[in-house]
């Protein structure tokens, strides 16, 4: 599974402002964006009061989210499924990436130490057969980082620099024009 930060008050703080509500179930910061603030978010897979909550990597960094949906509203979505059934390295690949989904919400489930089989083989984004949320797809290459999930990755080279005006941390910006 994949690690996480804690989440602090300035994340929940972050992240009630891109939702316009608290985020209930999170396990932690999945991703942090180059500009430092939360990208993605770690959920359990069972909200408090008991709801099961399928989305174990939420996407809110507001650049990652608008350039995904502008992805989404080019309709690259219908592609890259007739693609799965064109390429079965990639469907392949995609399946291991339903699998590696499942495994991390299981893991998360067994820190709460709570079973979800409301949801037991349903992962996100439509796999693994199909590319239904791109949100949720390239959420997952992001806490998983590269090579897990190749629809989520195909969607990050596709969406370029989503944060051109941060500065990654540990770089100084230069004054030197």
């Amino acid at each position: 599974m994949p690690s996480y930060e804690t989440f602090t008050d300035s994340d929940a703080a972050f992240a009630q402002a891109q939702l316009g509500r608290p985020m209930r179930g999170v396990a932690g910061v999945a991703y942090r964006c180059p500009a430092g603030h939360p990208g993605v978010l770690a959920t359990y897979p069972r909200l408090p009061g008991g709801p099961p909550f399928p989305t174990t990597y939420y996407l809110i960094c507001p650049n990652a989210v608008l350039a995904v949906s502008r992805l989404e509203a080019s309709g690259i979505m219908a592609e890259m499924t007739a693609k799965l059934s064109t390429d079965p390295g990639l469907a392949e690949a995609y399946r291991v990436a339903h699998e590696a989904y499942l495994s991390d919400r299981e893991a998360l489930a067994r820190e709460i130490g709570d079973e979800v089989p409301e949801i037991a083989g349903f992962s996100a984004g439509g796999m693994p057969t199909r590319v239904k949320c791109l949100h949720a797809l390239v959420g997952h290459a992001l806490a998983a980082g590269p090579g897990v999930n190749p629809i989520g990755d195909e969607a990050l080279a596709l969406m370029g620099d989503f944060c051109p005006e941060a500065t990654p941390a540990g770089e100084e910006t230069s004054s030197d024009d």
